[in-house]
């Protein structure tokens, strides 16, 4: 029966979910808002970046405040916690190893379609956002499809489907993640690392989205700050490979990317689908979560936070996977070994260019996977406070189980590299 229902979920994953449907299904709604907001993201790009960054680095605009809980970068810190993960990292080299140089072609169109999605979908966040039975501020897909479309069956099916992903994206693959590159770097015991990781979660997340924030504010610049400058260590060793390596995304993204060493090749379809697949996976613009952290942003207009959700998927997708995936192909390791896991690639990749760079690997991995699990508990809590909106009591007990039910499979790594194990084999 397992062996039955693991054949069907790698038939879906393959052929449905990130086949040909996702890349036409991204793609058009991309297209569509694009059109439908005049791309105002790409005609105002400047203005974006100005604003975004200029946030960066001084204090709130009391002008700009409005209802929230938490500040807009504290909000954009918590939803990119949750994108810059595994993805940025793990995610980019399979995507080379797979589909070759040319599918980092793809994930960039799938990112150029992702900020116009994002944007629409945190402003449409903060336009239809409301006040909980505590008076805290919420909001996301769920309450802009049954309050702006009126189709309240459509909305309790995406918290069901979010309440479940959470343990999937957030706790299983992160955890598992971290415990992974920590086990075999430092050869820590996976139940240690499972107890060691789900302690401070559980502090964290008890604390709800105030804490989070609190956390992420400053993990994530930290995290991205640390992997950045180890990556452009990596490059400036590599500096002369990397005009080569610009040359052959562009040329294996229309042209497919022949068998050399123990790369196998792969057909110009293939890599757009493990491209695309990957950029989705690692920005999640249209998957809905990241709107529920950015409505609880303090801020005076939605498609002011919609600026944010832009930035996000630029910084996540064009910035971090690109630095990535040009470390990984500068360093010839993409075609050098078919037996070579993604994670093993990326910190080889690192460590033959400059001294002890596969801690940075390591580092980066442990830093991001933390952010990404205690931002995605806050999206499930959500979407099972939202199931239970019209009982609060039911509504209390439901969201305790659940904060108990997250930290124990994050600590329980051992149980998740089994069933990882299981997946992959199949």
């Amino acid at each position: 029966m397992f062996d039955s229902f693991m054949f069907a979920i790698a038939a879906l994953n393959t052929n449905v979910l990130w086949g040909i449907p996702m890349v036409v299904l991204m793609l058009g709604t991309g297209v569509f808002l694009l059109f439908v907001t005049r791309g105002v993201v790409f005609s105002r790009f400047n203005v974006v970046m100005r604003y975004t960054t200029k946030t960066l680095f001084q204090r709130a605009d009391p002008s700009e405040a409005g209802e929230g809980t938490i500040s807009p970068f504290q909000a954009v810190c918590t939803a990119l916690a949750a994108t810059l993960g595994t993805g940025n990292i793990v995610g980019v080299a399979l995507a080379v190893a797979t589909g070759g140089p040319g599918s980092i072609f793809w994930l960039w169109l799938s990112a150029l379609a992702g900020m116009v999605i994002k944007f629409c979908e945190v402003t449409l966040s903060v336009a239809y956002r409301t006040r909980n039975e505590r008076g805290e501020i919420v909001g996301g897909p769920m309450y802009y499809i049954s309050r702006g479309l009126g189709l309240g069956w459509l909305a309790m099916l995406f918290a069901a489907f979010g309440f479940l992903a959470s343990f999937g994206i957030g706790a299983s693959v992160q955890a598992n993640s971290l415990a992974g590159s920590v086990n075999a770097t430092f050869g820590v015991p996976l139940p240690v690392i499972g107890a060691v990781v789900a302690l401070p979660a559980g502090l964290v997340l008890i604390g709800g989205i105030t804490r989070i924030a609190q956390i992420t504010e400053k993990l994530v610049p930290f995290a991205a700050i640390f992997y950045l400058l180890g990556a452009a260590a990596v490059l400036v060793v590599n500096a002369a490979e990397i005009p080569a390596a610009i040359d052959q995304i562009f040329r294996d993204a229309f042209t497919g990317t022949a068998a050399t060493g123990g790369f196998l090749g792969a057909t110009v379809m293939y890599a757009c689908r493990v491209g695309m697949s990957r950029g989705v996976f690692t920005h999640e613009a249209g998957m809905g979560s990241a709107p529920i952290a950015h409505a609880s942003a303090d801020t005076d207009h939605p498609a002011r936070q919609g600026l944010w959700g832009t930035f996000e998927v630029f910084f996540d997708t064009i910035v971090m996977c690109t630095i990535t995936g040009l470390v990984i192909i500068t360093s010839g390791l993409w075609h050098a070994d078919p037996m070579m896991s993604e994670g093993a690639m990326s910190s080889a990749a690192f460590g033959q260019s400059i001294p002890f760079g596969q801690y940075i690997v390591t580092v980066g991995l442990m830093l991001f996977a933390f952010a990404t699990l205690i931002a995605w508990y806050y999206y499930g809590e959500k979407c099972v406070e939202y199931l239970f909106r019209r009982a609060p009591t039911a509504a209390r007990v439901a969201v305790r189980v659940y904060q108990v039910a997250y930290v124990a499979m994050v600590g329980n790594v051992q149980f998740l590299a089994h069933f990882d194990s299981g997946i992959a084999s199949r």
